[in-house]
């Protein structure tokens, strides 16, 4: 994105890592840096409501997206009733999984449970689905036992799973869990902000993320 920036637009962009993921947020806040990409919607929102941040989402960049995994049965449609079903059991990514099963169509969540959906917000659950909470680390390593596993790519990826291919469903880029490019309410207009959403939401840089992420990233456009 940063060569697309500057080749189209002339606009110069350094890009700065982070070690952790509370810095980037400090840093928009006290302006050391003009925009920052790592965040999803509902992590932007406890952070707004922690810190009283005046920050704005203004474009989705890309979602590594969460899966549905199984070395049972290759087909939703053949789930069997009873069935084991592991999801993490962090709060940020247990919601974020009940989400992709209610997509699945497998249960039904309580309206308006979005991101702090948990197993108390399930009100349909046709085939008696057996849903286990577990580390999400340990998730791959559990395949052998259960029927389904809902699968971070962080973790598919190295347990050998290619999301785009093994997954028996993935996020889409209609997910909550996209990540977003934030700016400080101030700079929403700001025509550097508009440029550089030009700039990540080119041909050249899907397809740059493509060769690169080889299915893990989606972008989210």
């Amino acid at each position: 994105a940063a060569d697309v920036a500057k080749e189209n637009y002339h606009l110069q962009v350094t890009i700065i890592e982070f070690s952790d993921y509370v810095i980037p947020n400090v840093a928009l806040n006290d302006g050391s840096i003009d925009a920052n990409m790592f965040q999803h919607a509902p992590y932007l929102k406890n952070a707004m409501q922690q810190h009283a941040y005046d920050f704005v989402a203004v474009a989705k960049t890309f979602i590594y997206p969460m899966g549905v995994y199984s070395k049972k049965i290759n087909n939703l449609a053949l789930l069997p009733d009873n069935a084991i079903v592991a999801i993490p059991n962090d709060p940020t990514n247990e919601a974020r999984a009940l989400l992709l099963l209610e997509k699945a169509g497998l249960i039904r969540l309580k309206e308006g449970s979005n991101e702090n959906a948990t197993l108390q917000s399930i009100v349909l659950n046709p085939k008696h689905l057996k849903i286990k909470e577990m580390d999400a680390a340990s998730l791959p390593r559990v395949l052998d036992d259960t029927t389904l596993a809902v699968i971070n790519t962080n973790y598919a990826i190295p347990a050998g799973l290619v999301p785009n291919k093994d997954a028996l469903l993935l996020e889409d880029k209609g997910s909550l869990y996209a990540n977003l490019l934030v700016v400080n309410k101030k700079d929403v207009s700001s025509k550097k902000i508009e440029e550089l959403i030009k700039a990540l939401h080119s041909e050249a840089v899907k397809e740059k993320a493509n060769d690169l992420f080889q299915g893990q990233a989606v972008s989210a456009w």
